[in-house]
């Protein structure tokens, strides 16, 4: 999965360059259009790759416990509401081998998602970095749409990381209880 979407990014990021430079030679507003098209998505596929790999960079040590990942008192019921675990499943994962309990403890896999929930956040605040191109281009309404669309993607991933974290967060303390109790005492 992580190759086809750094392939995606690049191949819609060359495709807004052409488009551009031939709409530059031709003149066509269709060329306009596609250029635009693909810029946007070419940026919004982009700017996740890169701001997963700058927090991928992050050391995150303790975060279950840090105020920000603590599960809200309204947070159960909203979920409840929301049906996420009828289709939280259904989301794409990035990198699954980040969550797997063969290859990490609970506790890694809890910061793993306290990492991907900040991933998630910041692409929210960051797809809307596209509307400045209204100035240019014009049209703000498609703008604004497509931003919000893909602010509202990635809050379907902050939605999940923060549905899931209270019952990770358990299996990390008993993870951690049993480490504690095979540690045998030894009299000095």
């Amino acid at each position: 999965m992580a190759k086809a979407i750094n392939a995606l990014a690049a191949l819609l990021l060359a495709l807004a360059l052409l488009f551009a430079g031939l709409y530059r030679a031709a003149g066509y507003g269709t060329l306009l259009s596609l250029a635009i098209t693909c810029g946007t998505t070419g940026y919004h596929f982009a700017v996740r790759l890169l701001v997963g790999a700058l927090f991928d960079r992050v050391p995150l040590t303790g975060s279950l416990s840090q105020k920000w990942f603590r599960p809200r008192p309204w947070e159960e019921r909203l979920y409840g509401r929301l049906r996420v675990k009828t289709w939280k499943g259904r989301l794409p994962t990035y990198a699954p081998e980040s969550f797997s309990p063969r290859l990490h403890t609970w506790q890694e896999i809890g910061q793993a998602m306290c990492r991907s929930e900040l991933v998630h956040e910041t692409n929210c605040v960051l797809s809307f970095c596209p509307v400045f191109a209204a100035m240019w281009f014009g049209d703000l309404p498609v703008f604004l749409i497509t931003s919000a669309l893909a602010a509202a993607y990635d809050l379907l991933f902050v939605i999940v990381q923060r549905y899931n974290r209270p019952r990770i967060q358990r299996l990390a303390e008993r993870q951690t209880m049993k480490e504690k109790e095979a540690i045998p005492y030894e009299p000095k």
